[in-house]
């Protein structure tokens, strides 16, 4: 029967649970010489040994145990060589004990080998698998078990558990003895709950109270409804990055003398809590004094950079606008032809006004080219798709800003779970290698979403995504869409270097069907392709090109339609060519709260098919932030559409209300048929949105801000054919408020609106939401 033995860190294991003395007592028949005795082993004194007799040997032969004697027969053993002897043995990590002794002339080697491990096993792991768990430990089966391993890989798994937040946790190892010297190894876990953070505390805080700053740092409190996160439990490395997300909240602030004091993590008895105490000192609040430039590169005029400056005097003193400052002054001298450039902002303090002078240096810098990219990690990744995001390349002079804009455009690829760019020293002084290690991650997409919206009831879609085709940065995705008013069937793939040039090319195939029966008593569908060439100018400013090539019908005309609607049933052909330009200065195109977006798009039909007109549309979005919960934003659409020689198809107008106009319906402005009530769209439109979105008092982790807005608009443009069609060019007005919620299941938004202007026939709405998700 296999006998089970726990591995205690306290209580020493013997010959069953292979634990040996490291040096025991001297054997009987060797005396430890006395200190200065006569330890040469030529000593005539001491008899030969006559052989090496091993005993206890099962796997391992025994003149590998010879092997790592120092006597062979023949030798005069001294006894202080016993316990070298010993220790070498030890040392292989194979034995469990080892005794020496002497027989007459032979000498007498026992020894208990360390078992094999058969087996290792995992009990009472639940939160962490034991793939993971096998991964982290270093014993494996056909290793030989020594216990000092196994209490390494206990603290291995123990650490495991607490960078996952349960300080809590317990691991008792437990061996199974088996026959032939072989065991197996059961690590049984007792995880314990997850170490929450019982309170967060501030000291020397006078500027900002402890809720504002429990807003900066990442960890917070354990609290009911942050189950969904592991922000409230304490993690040594996110506690050490709050002490610098203290320091740039201060300095952005004026601070310019903060210091993080300690950051202390204090455990409660029972383990299962955690008391952190900040201790900071604020220092003086400090404004921009005055902001010069100065050259050290004689063919370099400092006064063309001082429009560079962002910040002016009186402004409270920030680190952003300096960096900012330096990095616009270093590309512009590097424009000027000066590969070897170095930009150092001094900052003077004057602490009795209060101000920080700052001259901004502009030297030379050392002569580096980059000899070597070194591209690592990177599996399924072509290294070109790596190599063609670089603004430097090999030969080129070291320029820190491309550098910087390298790294960026890397990662921005989405392809990678983790970037890392840096420089190393060269083969000689005026070289660097630049090595960048990447770590993958998946890169194909499968999203099933659901929701409901008041504009086309409730919503589904599933789609398909990989957006790293065979490693070579191609995307190919597949979607389709149901809701109560739309179908649509989508396959799009983009090449974004076509013929290794930055030129993005791509194809669309798409089918879409509407109903439209509620609105304008039709349906339609649409059916086609596009192609499209695309390319950036500069890092803001890209173009597309495209031509499209569809098939529309507009069908299921009801007979009371408006007799406009009823002269566009059948079925036509659209050929046309687009472009759009667009200038995107914005610091997160998914959630903006500074910087602009402006686009132009121009779309001429004719070339082919059976339609012939002209658009034009401007859109753009402007976002400033108050503070970093208080964004205030500003967004618009100009466009117009004209027939040429021929009348421009209900299909291709523009409609307004709903989402682009809160308080009317969708579709519920602009042109109508005043029997029928249709909606028939307009050739010019303008909209515009001011919108101003805070906090509403509730913890980050609610996901919950809320919104004030205003919204106007107009739409017209409608040919009078005899029916009597209500058409008025006059601008709509709305205001309201609403509400949004990232919730786990998806974003949702609730608005109310309250049109202030309007005309008699236009179709209000005062409630809105949109609710959607994708898994």
């Amino acid at each position: 029967m296999a006998a089970i033995v726990a591995v205690s860190s306290l209580t020493p294991l013997h010959a069953q649970t292979f634990v040996p003395t490291l040096v025991p007592p001297a054997p009987a028949g060797i005396n430890t010489p006395r200190s200065g005795a006569n330890t040469d082993t030529s000593d005539t004194s001491i008899p030969a040994i006559s052989e090496i007799i091993i005993e206890g040997t099962q796997r391992i032969e025994p003149n590998t145990v010879r092997s790592y004697m120092r006597v062979k027969p023949g030798d005069r053993m001294a006894p202080e060589l016993v316990n070298d002897m010993l220790k070498a043995l030890f040392a292989t990590g194979l034995f469990a004990d080892v005794t020496i002794r002497r027989e007459g002339t032979a000498l007498i080697v026992r020894i208990v080998e360390n078992p094999i491990i058969n087996r290792i096993a995992f009990e009472g792991n639940k939160r962490i698998k034991d793939e993971v768990l096998q991964s982290e430990v270093q014993l494996r089966p056909r290793i030989v078990y020594t216990r000092t391993r196994v209490q390494s890989d206990v603290k291995r798994i123990l650490d495991l558990y607490r960078r996952g937040g349960r300080f809590a946790a317990n691991v008792e190892p437990k061996v199974i003895q088996l026959e032939q010297n072989r065991v197996d190894l059961v690590f049984e876990i007792v995880e314990g709950p997850e170490t929450g953070i019982n309170s967060i505390s501030f000291i020397g805080n006078r500027r900002f109270s402890d809720r504002a700053l429990k807003s900066v740092i990442l960890t917070k409190e354990s609290r009911w409804y942050r189950f969904f996160g592991s922000s409230d439990h304490y993690d040594p490395d996110r506690l050490t990055f709050d002490r610098e997300l203290l320091r740039r909240h201060y300095l952005k602030r004026g601070y310019a003398d903060f210091r993080v004091l300690s950051a202390v993590a204090e455990l409660t008895q029972n383990r299962q809590e955690f008391f952190v105490t900040v201790t900071i000192e604020e220092g003086e609040r400090y404004k921009f004094g005055s902001a010069d430039v100065v050259s050290k590169i004689a063919e370099v005029e400092a006064e063309q950079f001082v429009d560079l400056i962002e910040m002016d005097s009186g402004d409270w003193y920030d680190t952003e606008p300096v960096d900012d400052t330096a990095l616009a002054i270093t590309d512009a001298v590097g424009n000027l032809g000066y590969g070897f450039v170095d930009v150092r902002p001094k900052p003077k303090k004057n602490r009795e006004d209060r101000l920080i002078n700052l001259v901004f240096e502009i030297e030379e810098a050392p002569r580096v080219f980059v000899e070597k990219i070194d591209i690592r990690g990177n599996v399924r990744t072509l290294d070109k798709v790596i190599r063609r995001e670089f603004r430097l390349v090999e030969g080129d002079a070291f320029n820190a800003s491309k550098f910087r804009r390298s790294r960026d455009r890397i990662r921005n690829l989405g392809f990678f779970r983790k970037v890392d760019i840096n420089t190393v020293a060269g083969t000689s002084p005026d070289k660097t290698v630049v090595e960048v290690d990447v770590e993958e991650q998946s890169t194909g997409e499968l999203s099933i979403g659901g929701g409901f919206s008041t504009t086309v009831g409730p919503i589904a879609d599933i789609s398909i995504r990989e957006r790293n085709l065979l490693g070579k940065g191609q995307s190919l995705s597949a979607s389709f869409q149901i809701s109560g008013a739309t179908q649509e069937f989508d396959i799009s793939f983009t090449e974004p270097y076509f013929l290794e040039r930055q030129l993005s090319t791509g194809i669309d195939l798409f089918h879409v069907s509407e109903d439209n029966l509620e609105d304008s008593s039709f349906k339609s569908k649409r059916a086609g392709l596009a192609l499209r060439v695309g390319y950036e100018i500069n890092e803001l400013l890209s173009q597309e090109v495209r031509y499209s090539f569809r098939r529309e019908a507009v069908e299921d005309v009801k007979d009371e339609a408006s007799q406009f609607i009823k002269s566009q049933a059948g079925t036509f052909f659209t050929s046309l060519v687009g472009q759009t330009l667009i200038h995107d200065a914005r610091n997160n195109r998914a959630d903006p709260t500074e910087g602009y977006f402006i686009s132009l798009s121009n779309v001429l039909a004719g070339f082919g098919g059976t339609e012939h007109y002209l658009s034009s549309k401007i859109d753009g979005s402007y976002y400033y932030s108050f503070t970093d919960d208080i964004i205030a934003g500003l967004t618009g659409e100009l466009g117009h559409i004209f027939g040429i020689g021929d009348e421009v198809r209900i299909n291709d107008r523009y409609f307004l209300g709903g989402d682009n106009l809160r308080g009317f319906e969708s579709r519920g402005v602009g042109p109508r048929d005043s029997v029928t009530d249709d909606a028939l769209g307009g050739k010019s439109l303008f909209a515009a949105t001011a919108e101003l979105s805070f906090p509403v008092g509730l913890p980050k982790e609610f996901g919950l801000t809320g919104a004030v807005f205003s919204d106007i608009g107009m739409l017209t443009g409608a040919e009078d054919d005899g029916s009597q069609i209500l058409d008025e060019a006059s601008i709509r007005a709305s205001v309201g408020f609403g509400v949004a919620w990232r919730s786990p299941a998806g974003p949702f938004r609730v608005d109310f609106a309250l049109p202030l202007v309007k005309e008699v026939f236009d179709n209000t709405e005062v409630f809105r939401f949109n609710f959607g998700t994708r898994f």
